[in-house]
């Protein structure tokens, strides 16, 4: 059996500071792919396994890791939340983010660094800064990455933390595909084609959304990572049990999470005309979409132990 301890926290958190502190909000997702092939260039030969590396072309701005023969893959997704700007300062929102007086913003336009303030004015959203921006430029939340006590609080742990979380799986990787995606926050479309490519040429069908989740009634910060049974979409239950079972078999601490609402990259591969199988396995965080979300560290070692842990055994 493979034995997990919650003795110390195992990982230095520097990596996933640098990922929560770049902007990459949907349809904008570049300047964080081009940070990952940095760090995987720069990394991959350390690893136990190294990989194939696919990427742009037909791919867009995802990236696609291929280990020595696939089983399974690991889908996570690169972008964010954020604002995009309209007319005098108005702002529209990028996916669902939670829009609060004073929540602080940056971003780049022509005229160089952006640095606001949200205001709501008669239920509208506008940026309080000191020009007027250029229209279409996207705003996200000021970095404020943070340690306190067994938390980790940052803007955008959903999903650097998922993207993290793969690329700590890939250090040990012998066999199976791990997918960076763009435009979950804001309705998906980049794995409807990479479900298609994957699966016609690697003949891969099972899969692991790497996705944050939320802490809910049923599902508490520090006893686990949460393995979704169903969301606002219904997975294959036979797949879902297997997965269940395997971490039963694991040791690793998690729980189970059913919910009615929400979504992921798994929708679009239980849309796609291909037999995928998926299921959501992620960290639950507090103040999802914020400034301040928050996930318990005993969590984030949890999510890693057993991504590791199934990818080995799927």
């Amino acid at each position: 059996m493979y034995i997990y301890s919650f003795e110390q926290y195992l990982y230095p958190m520097q990596l996933l500071k640098e990922l929560c502190s770049i902007h990459a909000p949907s349809g904008n997702e570049e300047p964080l792919k081009d940070y990952i092939l940095s760090y995987i260039r720069k990394n991959m030969y350390t690893w136990s396994h190294t990989p194939t590396v696919y990427q742009d072309g037909e791919l867009q701005d995802c990236i696609v890791l291929v280990f020595g023969k696939p089983k399974a893959a690991i889908f996570a997704h690169m972008d964010s939340i954020g604002f995009t700007v309209s007319y005098n300062n108005h702002l529209h929102p990028i996916g669902s983010p939670s829009a609060k007086e004073g929540y602080k913003l940056f971003g780049k336009d022509s005229n160089g660094d952006i640095d606001g303030t949200l205001r709501i004015v008669e239920g509208e959203w506008f940026v309080d800064t000191n020009r007027i921006i250029d229209r279409g430029a996207e705003l996200t939340f000021a970095p404020n990455f943070r340690e306190e006590g067994d938390l980790i609080l940052s803007p955008y742990l959903d999903d650097r933390l998922g993207v993290w979380t793969a690329l700590k799986v890939a250090e040990t990787l012998e066999n199976g595909i791990i997918a960076f995606t763009c435009w979950e926050e804001h309705g998906g479309g980049s794995v409807a084609y990479l479900a298609r490519w994957i699966y016609e040429t690697f003949q891969v069908k099972q899969s692991l959304i790497c996705d944050i989740t939320w802490v809910r009634e049923g599902v508490k910060a520090g006893e686990g990572v949460a393995i979704s049974m169903r969301d606002r979409m219904i997975p294959r239950k036979k797949y879902v049990n297997q997965i269940i079972e395997l971490a039963k078999q694991s040791g690793i601490n998690y729980q189970l999470e059913v919910e009615g609402a929400g979504a992921s990259d798994g929708r679009e591969l239980q849309l796609s005309p291909y037999p995928w199988d998926w299921c959501f396995i992620g960290a639950p965080e507090k103040d999802a979409h914020t400034p301040n979300e928050s996930v318990h560290k005993k969590d984030i070692d949890s999510m890693v132990a057993l991504y590791r842990y199934l990818m080995e055994k799927l």
